[in-house]
């Protein structure tokens, strides 16, 4: 057998805990929080001190005497939008404890940002009494948001347990988290703390499971002892080869919904992240509301720059095989503890909310909670290994009638993309489980992939990057072999890309003061210029001067902003800086590669002119078998 469970976990049985209950008072939708979990958090994310000076707790805010503090932030704000348009829920209460001087001001936004005051209650020397505020959810369909706004008269302001909370539920059903992890314990194990650190979080999730495909386990820890008696039997630790993100993941899906009258909700989550254990509260609660089965999907705030959010809401190009596309009117890769710009670039005087409600097309599973219903009704991940497979989850749900809600407000810090260099073995699996997507959930035309594929090559070629073009080019071949090869989820793929890129130098990455045979002297820093207007006519004359064996630069050095293939090509040996900043690479123009290369992107492009009609009928016959719960029972070793 393949996987298997930890002792501990095999004792305490958590999975029969998940089932639905009766709840008991009001559901909370999302608590009032005034600081992040981590020191590292921003406290500008919770809570804005407008005027004066404030004391910011998790949950318990001091505004001084004379003082205001808002919380129109990104982790204080109730996305009411989202909540009327997706939810039966028809009003929300803001419950706090108040103790002091002061007035509290319940505040709305509208699709375009004006607001307005929609409750206030003056407090008087109060002495730890409730405040509640409410307002119907019927005025923001389009858009909007709710927020409170905190002011101290003549002395000190203190509010505590702030609740947003709605109507519950007749049942209530409970989350099981799945994190997949690979040889990363450390961060692993960091964010299981946080989840046991936090014990309201925790009364929402019912079991934890943690699907460790690596060699550096996560129970290898010393803390491991700790964190599973903290997490009072919900945790479930699971071993199995790897099998990558779809694999992991697929197989916490696979646990959850095993037994046929278990009905819980799966979180699943990275293991790279930097975990606000809220966003387990605002999903389960939205989740459990929801007029019909919707996934429910987590943002992703850049790890390394903790106030930028990635997205508001994506969509994938399969046209141009590319994820991660920005829904036209969402929140794009911004500080959201800055003024918001017009498409001018002139600043608004308005906070970047994003008070226009905008819609996914699919969730990536940095965080993204997927309810039962959807796993019953079109199974288990594609066995892509990783890569895409969120997005195709996410558009298969969407053809069998349930949509994606990427929720704002609801979110987690995660490594920051453009800090991992794209020229690795992984571009393997983005380029070949792109088509295998674009296959199954689009109709486009062959001429059009080949295109993208052959202009992804040349400009690998142009820039000397000889591996990427190979790990390319290897994607399409073994995509044009059709589903077969997924038989075995992925793993050798994984092995054969690696072999594949070892005999190519420029895919090593070197010290910036050890790089092999060139001495620091020797690689002047050349900066770029200007980004061409036209590409073609750059791109003609790079070719005519390759062809005649010339260059502008015999050699130097390139950072990762300027490392663009128009630049590139105009070096004969260059020294880039890898995206991850933590060294360099070193390319040299081989022209003998070059053509070789060319040739083999050529008769590929052709090849995919002639058969992607063939391999699309393929996969799309074989989609169903391949995301079964026989095949993965198989690939998990559980038969």
């Amino acid at each position: 057998m393949l996987g298997s469970t930890s002792t501990a976990s095999e004792t305490s049985a958590p999975d029969e805990r998940l089932v639905e209950h009766v709840p008991s008072g009001r559901l909370v939708a999302q608590r009032g929080l005034f600081r992040g979990p981590d020191p590292v958090c921003p406290d500008e994310l919770y809570a804005q001190i407008v005027v004066g000076t404030a004391a910011r707790h998790r949950q318990r805010l001091v505004v001084h005497a004379g003082s205001e503090v808002s919380t129109d932030t990104y982790f204080g704000r109730f996305p009411a939008s989202y909540w009327q348009r997706w939810t039966v829920v028809t009003e929300v209460q803001a419950e706090l404890t108040v103790a002091g001087t002061g007035r509290v001001a319940l505040i709305a936004s509208d699709s375009k940002g004006d607001t307005r005051t929609v409750a206030a209650e003056e407090v008087t020397a109060q002495h730890g009494g409730q405040v509640t505020l409410r307002t119907k959810l019927d005025k923001f369909l389009d858009g909007g948001f709710l927020w409170l706004e905190f002011a101290a008269s003549d002395a000190e302001l203190v509010v505590e347990r702030l609740r947003w909370t709605v109507e519950s539920p007749e049942r209530l059903r409970p989350t099981a988290v799945v994190i997949c992890t690979f040889n990363r314990a450390d961060d692993c194990t960091k964010t299981l703390q946080s989840l046991a650190a936090d014990d309201e979080a925790l009364e929402v999730l019912d079991a934890i499971y943690v699907v460790d495909q690596g060699t550096d386990t996560v129970e290898s820890r010393p803390a491991f002892a700790t964190i599973e008696q903290d997490l009072a039997g919900r945790l479930r630790y699971l071993r199995q080869p790897n099998l990558g993100g779809a694999g992991g993941f697929g197989r916490g899906m696979y646990e959850v919904t095993e037994r046929g009258s278990a009905h819980a909700n799966v979180l699943l989550m990275d293991d790279d992240v930097l975990c606000e254990p809220e966003i387990a509260v605002r999903l389960t609660a939205f989740a459990n509301r929801t007029s019909e089965p919707t996934i429910v999907g987590g943002q992703m705030l850049r790890l390394l720059h903790p106030t930028i959010l990635l997205a508001g809401a994506e969509y994938a190009d399969f046209a141009q095989l590319v994820p991660g596309q920005v829904v036209r009117g969402a929140l794009d890769d911004v500080d959201v503890t800055e003024e918001a710009e017009d498409e001018d670039g002139v600043p608004t005087g308005k906070p970047n909310r994003g008070d226009r409600r905008v819609d996914a097309d699919y969730n990536a599973w940095w965080s993204c909670l997927i309810p039962a219903e959807v796993v019953a009704t079109i199974g288990l991940p594609l066995p892509l290994f990783f890569q895409w497979d969120d997005v195709e989850y996410g558009y298969r749900a969407r053809a069998n009638g349930f949509p994606t809600v990427t929720l704002p407000g609801a979110g987690l810090w995660h490594a920051d993309f453009d800090w991992k260099d794209a020229d690795k073995w992984n571009e393997y699996f983005a380029v070949r489980n792109a088509m295998i997507v674009s296959s199954l959930h689009a109709e486009i035309d062959p001429k059009q992939i080949a295109r993208v594929i052959l202009s992804r090559v040349v400009r690998g070629l142009l820039s000397m990057q000889y591996g990427l073009a190979a790990t390319v080019l290897k994607a399409v071949e073994d995509y044009l072999k059709g589903p077969g090869f997924l038989h075995d989820g992925g793993a050798a793929a994984a092995r054969e890309v690696h072999a594949l890129r070892a005999d190519f130098p420029d895919t090593v990455m070197h010290s910036a003061t050890d790089v092999p045979g060139l001495r620091a002297g020797e690689m002047p820093m050349v900066q770029a210029g200007p980004a061409p207007s036209m590409n073609r006519v750059v791109l003609l004359k790079r070719l005519i001067y390759f062809a005649l064996g010339k260059s502008v630069h015999e050699i130097g050095s390139v950072a990762q902003e300027d490392a663009t293939w128009w630049h590139l090509s105009q070096f004969k040996t260059v020294v880039v800086t890898d995206g991850s900043q933590g060294g360099v690479r070193v390319r040299r123009r081989d022209r003998e590669l070059t053509f070789k290369l060319a040739k083999q992107a050529g008769k590929l492009a052709r090849r995919i002119v002639a058969e992607l009609p063939r391999a699309r009928a393929e996969y799309r016959a074989a989609a169903a078998d391949l995301t079964s719960r026989d095949n993965w029972r198989r690939l998990y070793g559980l038969e």
